[in-house]
């Protein structure tokens, strides 16, 4: 927790108070596909495309670390990833040398399936979300956090410890954190011990941690920038650090200072949003999947009102209420409907997911999740069921998504073309 209020007209904190979490999930593509098939853990696995029937090129998107001991690397030609680890397929096992000359399988090759994906780093945003008061989406499988209200330094390892252990338990994936006072030393520290690594870097100590890494390594820092690094004899963090700033400005212009500064771990920014979320979401995972409609109707309650609550404080008004309901293995199904104007009614939410999860009331349900989405946020009086007259208000009507709502993407796994769907449950 934080150490108490701050004293009026003392606005934000001392750099070295914050306390910033970056997130970053290990081979994500690859662990999600574990996911959904558990018999491909700890074989290697590679996601990508172009190897479907009628594609000639491709790249890898993802390797898993068992996959990469054959030299198979993120951005690869898929013929020469295919080339030094041949994919095995369901019906047959192929072998080949290693260096020993003993005779080992090869690794699973899987197309790229972004709409599972995005469920899954749905589920993971939702608890990020939890536990931050802040949180910036870097992209599917990263983000940054800001727990500075929400832990102390003194038990910051054992915060972010329980970040990981959540989504290990509730979503099944592994996550690396790197904690810093700083957005870039906590992106380094993320990939300081990976996979499933935890780094803290405490205040005062980032110069001293950065100072041995080669200059690549620096946030910011690509193959070209470093190139010229080096030709100016500049090796490692610490001697770019050390280096002087009025050489770096000359060479790299401002973003020479930039440079020094992120060397010495120094850096001001604040971890803020990309803008106004799409939509607020909650969701909850059973300890094993669930057949009796009673306890999924009481989850459902329960994370209707928490969701609408959720809306409310952030003085948000929604057009869009939906559920989620995954059933096993892993199939994601999601179904909404949309309002004839923005309201808040956390009973009026509680209603439509009911009604809406009906479809699935007889299934086996792992998790389930209720969603607002089309936010509006304005200064207005807020909206109730009362607000709209007819029956049209207490029904909807079910749209296929909505344009507007840039963070959507069709699923997968839903049952009828003629009901809404929609992934996003970020």
């Amino acid at each position: 927790m934080s150490d108490g209020p701050r004293l009026p007209g003392v606005e934000g904190e001392d750099e070295d108070d914050r306390i910033v979490c970056h997130v970053d999930a290990d081979c994500f593509y690859a662990s999600c596909e574990r996911l959904r098939e558990p018999d491909l853990r700890r074989e290697p696995v590679v996601v990508g495309m172009g190897y479907e029937e009628g594609d000639s090129v491709g790249a890898v998107a993802t390797a898993s670390y068992e996959a990469r001991e054959f030299g198979v690397e993120s951005a690869q030609a898929i013929s020469t990833a295919l080339e030094r680890l041949p994919r095995r397929a369901d019906d047959e096992t192929v072998a080949v040398d290693d260096a020993d000359g003993e005779h080992t399988e090869t690794g699973y090759y899987r197309p790229v399936d972004m709409d599972y994906y995005e469920s899954v780093a749905d589920d993971v945003r939702e608890i990020l979300h939890d536990c931050a008061d802040v949180v910036r989406k870097v992209s599917i499988d990263e983000a940054y956090l800001d727990v500075t209200d929400r832990t102390a330094w003194e038990v910051a390892d054992g915060f972010a410890r329980h970040i990981k252990d959540r989504i290990r338990r509730e979503v099944g994936v592994t996550v690396s954190v790197g904690v810093a006072p700083s957005m870039s030393a906590a992106k380094i520290a993320s990939d300081f011990d990976k996979p499933d690594g935890l780094t803290i870097v405490e205040p005062g100590e980032g110069r001293d941690f950065l100072a041995p890494l080669e200059v690549d390594l620096l946030h910011g820092v690509g193959p070209v920038t470093a190139r010229e690094l080096r030709e100016m004899g500049l090796e490692t963090a610490g001697d770019v650090a050390a280096a002087d700033q009025e050489l770096l400005v000359e060479q790299f212009g401002e973003r020479g200072r930039e440079l020094s500064d992120r060397a010495r771990g120094e850096d001001d920014r604040r971890v803020e949003p990309k803008g106004d979320p799409k939509s607020f979401s909650r969701e909850s995972a059973f300890a094993e999947p669930v057949d009796a409609p009673a306890p999924k109707y009481e989850q459902i309650e329960t994370l209707a009102l928490a969701v609408a609550d959720r809306a409310r404080r952030e003085g948000a008004l929604y057009r869009t209420i939906g559920v989620k309901a995954v059933t096993p293995p892993y199939d994601v199904n999601t179904r909404e409907r949309s309002l004839p104007g923005p309201i808040d009614d956390p009973e009026l939410v509680d209603r439509i997911a009911r009604d809406l999860f009906t479809e699935f009331e007889a299934d086996p349900v792992r998790k389930l999740g209720v969603r607002v989405a089309n936010l509006e946020f304005a200064a207005a009086d807020q909206a109730s069921l009362e607000s709209w007259e007819g029956d049209e208000a207490a029904h909807g009507t079910e749209t296929a998504g909505d344009s507007s709502d840039d963070d959507s993407e069709p699923t997968r796994g839903d049952r009828s073309a003629g009901q809404s769907s929609l992934a996003d449950f970020s």
